[in-house]
């Protein structure tokens, strides 16, 4: 490792289309892949693995052209340590700018017995000549001795110097099953550095997964032991609990980067919009207390925390969420919130409350925390409003009905109320969904330029007369607001939370109203 403040530059080896798309549920059509592969040289990945070449003509397809667009970025070709899939790989990356081979070859003998069925003999002159073969067309080789964690010690050294031996550059050891210790990690590192001969002229690489949780804590224990390139996926997704989160490893060496004497090339204001876009083409949501880019990372509802926080963000934050592009809507109004926390959240929309006013406020705010668990801007809005008396939403839904059928398109009708134009219209849309249509009905009512982000929808009860929360994002002129809306009839919690976040978008300013009159009824 660097000594004094000279800090290691970490490489990150992005898996999230290779390893991350073996995520059950997980799979991408080849154009989606690309899309993500853009996102990924935009955050300032190092190295993209960008598919299994061989697995499919699509995915061929799909690394092909990712080699031949993404010229800023190392593209890898991962192969088993088979001619057939060392040709795929080869002629998938060729028009790479640079590039490299990632040969990888099961070293426990669990695997060997029991999957490969081969002797560690076998193994070692498989992978020497495999290496050797894809010396030919690559200069730049990684070798992976898979499930390296439960291999002995000895046989890895082995492994590893068959590798070196033929020409490979990297040596990867991969935690593949997620078993090890950070500290059993680390060691396996200093060993084979120090012990494999010419293990002193090849780069280290860290593949952990996570069914243990401790998939980032071993990549840092890699790193102190000498790796200098972390494999890693958006998310962390990838197969049973997935691998190293991106944005979790990333966040960890840009916090603690003294500490760990390192530093990575990410542009940390794209790990927000990294996330988002796996997120959405994956259909894998992001659970809310996912470190750094969860809903609630960056949000906080008890009332020491928020008022600490409001007086000074380093009270309650370690990193700054606006800093990795994540919007700052950082204070969750529930019933563990203070009377400080309502007031700052008014004041964020030029709202001033007198003390009777804040009193009636929050006796109401804690009423409807009570029952809901969380307050939404929109709600506490209106609170206001009948505190002082005179406040209304720009855009009011009155009625909603939809059409379904199993044979048809669905058909809806909204009824919205625009307060400044002194109007109440019916609009009618359709759409492959129910919410879709009712989303296309408002967006007569309220033509603005914004697009419809994200929707997510979520059970809070159980029985039968459960309710659902629905959360819709939408972005205007690059700005995101977030509409939130409970009720037991999910479709129409889900067009008042569109409505809310429209709502939001008008109060900011950032609407003219000139767009948003409903002279398009249908």
């Amino acid at each position: 490792m660097a000594m004094n403040n000279e800090k290691t530059r970490i490489a990150i080896f992005d898996t999230t289309l290779r390893d991350g798309e073996q995520s059950p549920g997980a799979s991408l059509e080849p154009e989606q892949k690309i899309i993500i592969a853009r996102q990924l040289e935009k955050l300032g990945i190092d190295v993209i693995e960008a598919g299994f070449p061989v697995s499919s003509p699509g995915e061929f397809a799909a690394v092909r052209q990712i080699s031949r667009e993404l010229q800023g970025v190392e593209i890898v070709g991962f192969a088993r340590a088979v001619r057939g899939d060392i040709d795929a790989a080869v002629q998938a990356t060729q028009d790479a700018a640079r590039r490299r081979l990632h040969l990888f070859i099961s070293s426990s003998d669990i695997h060997l017995n029991h999957q490969l069925r081969k002797s560690r003999e076998q193994v070692i002159g498989i992978a020497r000549e495999m290496v050797a073969y894809g010396k030919q067309f690559v200069d730049e080789i990684e070798f992976s001795a898979m499930d390296s964690t439960r291999s002995g010690m000895e046989f890895v050294i082995e492994l590893v110097e068959a590798a070196i031996g033929a020409g490979a550059t990297i040596i990867n050891l991969p935690d593949t099953l997620g078993y090890a210790l950070p500290e059993e990690y680390g060691e396996l590192f200093r060993t084979v550095r120090r012990e494999a001969r010419g293990g002193d002229r090849v780069r280290y690489s860290a593949h952990c997964h996570n069914d243990l949780g401790m998939a980032v804590a071993n990549s840092i224990a890699a790193i102190r032991a000498g790796a200098t390139q972390v494999e890693v996926t958006v998310n962390g997704i990838g197969e049973r609990a997935g691998n190293a989160a991106l944005e979790e490893l990333v966040m960890a060496i840009e916090t603690r980067k003294e500490a760990l004497r390192a530093e990575t090339g990410i542009d940390t204001a794209e790990i927000y919009n990294s996330s988002r876009l796996v997120s959405r083409m994956m259909n894998f949501p992001v659970a809310y207390n996912k470190p750094v880019v969860g809903r609630n990372a960056f949000q906080h509802e008890s009332g020491i925390h928020q008022d600490g926080l409001l007086k000074n963000r380093s009270t309650y934050e370690i990193m700054d969420p606006e800093a990795m592009g994540i919007p700052r809507s950082m204070i969750i109004l529930g019933k563990h919130s203070g009377r400080h926390a309502i007031k700052h959240r008014a004041a964020a929309y030029g709202i001033s409350l007198n003390e009777k006013q804040m009193e009636e406020v929050y006796e109401k705010f804690k009423a409807e925390a009570d029952e809901r668990k969380i307050v939404t801007d929109d709600q506490l809005l209106r609170m206001i409003g009948e505190a002082a008396d005179e406040y209304e939403d720009p855009y009011t839904l009155t009625d909603v009905q939809v059409l379904s059928g199993t044979q048809r398109s669905r058909i809806a009708s909204v009824t919205i109320r625009d307060r400044e134009a002194g109007t109440e219209k019916m609009y009618s849309g359709m759409g492959a969904g129910p919410i879709e249509a009712v989303i296309h009905c408002v967006q007569q009512a309220i033509p603005v330029a914004a697009e419809f982000e994200d929707l997510e929808l979520h059970s809070l009860s159980t029985g039968e007369d459960a309710r659902g929360e629905a959360v819709v994002t939408i972005v205007h002129r690059k700005e995101r607001y977030r509409g939130t809306a409970v009720h037991n009839d999910i479709i129409l919690a889900a067009a008042q939370a569109y409505i809310g976040a429209c709502n939001q978008a008008v109060r900011s300013g950032s609407i003219r109203r000139a767009e948003s009159a409903g002279e398009n009824a249908g």
